[in-house]
């Protein structure tokens, strides 16, 4: 049975999935989440179909999710629920201002809607929450770059995000980093049109509540060119236009280094100019949730 291999106390700056000595599911606090979120990996071999420049994992490589240990997944968030909710580990491992179990977060190593039978891992997930009694604040959330929203099984698994929780619980945070084809490609390291980001976009948000989430920053010293910048508001404002039901924008920058090559080009954007850029995307009538 796994068990915890580290008494370190969590912090915004370290989402090591090694934290607790599994390996499905990790803690962390989360600036956007704005407390405790169980992390669910499902990407423990560190693959993924996209190469984000800001990406933290160790080791990245170009693939998919292996398969999945339904039975250990489940035991191992049953031991982090417990041990959450009724053990001492907010007491000993938390902030005292941080202690709020906030979500379960389908996140990890790598893009998890990859997984081949990720409709019945939602389902796994969704039967042990249910079991814990957890209130309709603490989300089960996907965090997606959108590249599978095509296909049934997910398009399944956020049905019954959305089914299982009477659409209050359940959540999809979808990436869009750039509108722009270049853009896209320098920074999430895949050749994509913002025509496919926004039909991904779009795909999700009629499933499922869905947030855009936007990671920005400088690269080699430089905020993001007018022309970026326009083109994700044009974005924006497309989405608005098409009635397309997103819930708004979490807009976040660099908390922890990157482990990329790319990292190099990478700084944080000041907060003079991340505050500018959340007053223009609430200008236009969106939800705006901003972390520095």
């Amino acid at each position: 049975m796994p068990s915890r291999t580290s008494e370190e106390m969590l912090s915004t700056r370290n989402h090591d999935r090694n934290v607790v000595g599994m390996r499905y599911v990790y803690p962390v606090i989360s600036r956007r989440a704005g407390g405790v979120s169980i992390g669910i990996n499902l990407n423990p071999n560190n693959a993924c179909n996209w190469h984000c420049a800001y990406c933290q994992v160790p080791g990245l490589l170009r693939g998919s999710a292996p398969e999945i240990d339904p039975e250990q997944l489940k035991d191992e968030l049953t031991i982090m629920l417990n041990d959450l909710l009724h053990g001492p580990f907010m007491a000993e491992r938390v902030p005292e201002d941080c202690r709020k179990l906030c979500d379960v977060a389908i996140s990890g190593n790598g893009e998890p809607t990859s997984c081949r039978n990720f409709d019945e891992i939602v389902r796994l997930i969704i039967g042990v929450m249910q079991q814990f009694g957890l209130s309709d604040d603490v989300k089960l959330r996907l965090i997606t770059n959108g590249s599978y929203l095509h296909r049934p099984n997910v398009q399944a698994g956020l049905k019954l995000m959305t089914t299982l929780f009477d659409q209050r619980g359940g959540e999809v945070w979808v990436k869009v980093d750039s509108a722009t084809e270049a853009g896209i490609e320098r920074i999430n390291g895949v050749t994509a049109t913002p025509e496919l980001l926004f039909k991904q976009v779009e795909a999700a948000a009629n499933l499922c509540p869905t947030w855009i989430q936007t990671c920005m920053f400088t690269w080699d010293g430089s905020e993001p060119s007018e022309d970026e910048v326009n083109a994700y508001l044009a974005f924006l404002q497309r989405l608005k236009a098409e009635a397309v039901p997103v819930k708004g924008v979490l807009l976040y920058g660099l908390a922890r280094p990157s482990l990329q090559p790319e990292a190099k080009h990478l700084s944080q954007l000041n907060e003079v100019w991340m505050q500018s850029m959340a007053g223009k995307i609430g200008a236009m009538g969106f939800d705006v949730k901003l972390a520095l």
